[in-house]
């Protein structure tokens, strides 16, 4: 199995469980518990594919795909209630989900030749949508647009940074993996240490 590979299949299993976890807080049934699952999981992924014409989408291709999402939702269904804070729960595993799903974007973009701004932007759409799809449609405030956070920042540093390595004579795999461990420290800092961008504050008009 490929890094990329690899981390697309990492990213689909982590990201489910974060579907899984956003069904359990709007206390949702079983079949509704496998639908956030797997949108969270493969939404990300099925957009980016769509953007670069890569046919077919991933999880058509690969149908596994959506297995281990239907697992995992199955998972959460029975073990949720055992967590403490699920929603403490939701943010670290979404840090851990935008890591892994960053690069694999990066490396999918990379593979069918494409340049750094589309490099870029597919390894951000691939971190982010499935996520926010995920908190439209169960009516939550969407984590990436959470005040002064960062979340859509993490993503593009960590998308940028590999573009960074490989620019400067780094292996894919490499780069890939400073991807990952960069948006993951960037996510963790703003969840552990309150790390946040300045946010754009109104002022009235002057007279």
């Amino acid at each position: 199995m490929t890094l990329v590979a690899g981390l697309e299949y990492a990213s689909v299993l982590v990201f489910a469980l974060t579907g899984a976890l956003v069904a359990s807080r709007q206390q949702l049934d079983l079949v509704g518990f496998v639908f956030v699952a797997a949108l969270t999981a493969v939404g990300g992924g099925t957009l980016r594919d769509l953007l670069l014409g890569a046919g077919p989408v991933f999880w058509i291709a690969r149908p596994e795909f959506i297995m281990i999402a239907a697992a995992a939702a199955i998972m959460v269904f029975f073990t949720a209630h055992l967590l403490e804070s699920r929603y403490r729960a939701l943010l670290w595993l979404d840090a851990c989900a935008l890591a892994v799903a960053v690069p694999s974007g990066v490396g999918v973009a990379l593979g069918h030749g494409h340049g750094p701004i589309v490099v870029l932007i597919m390894g951000i759409s691939t971190g982010t949508f499935g996520g926010l799809m995920r908190d439209v449609v169960c009516n939550e405030v969407p984590l990436l647009l959470k005040q002064g956070e960062l979340y859509l920042t993490a993503a593009f540093c960590g998308a940028g940074a590999a573009l960074i390595a490989m620019a400067v004579g780094w292996p894919v795999s490499s780069a890939l993996l400073v991807c990952a461990g960069i948006t993951f420290c960037l996510r963790a800092g703003s969840l552990a240490f309150g790390w946040q961008l300045p946010v754009y504050k109104s002022r009235p008009p002057k007279a």
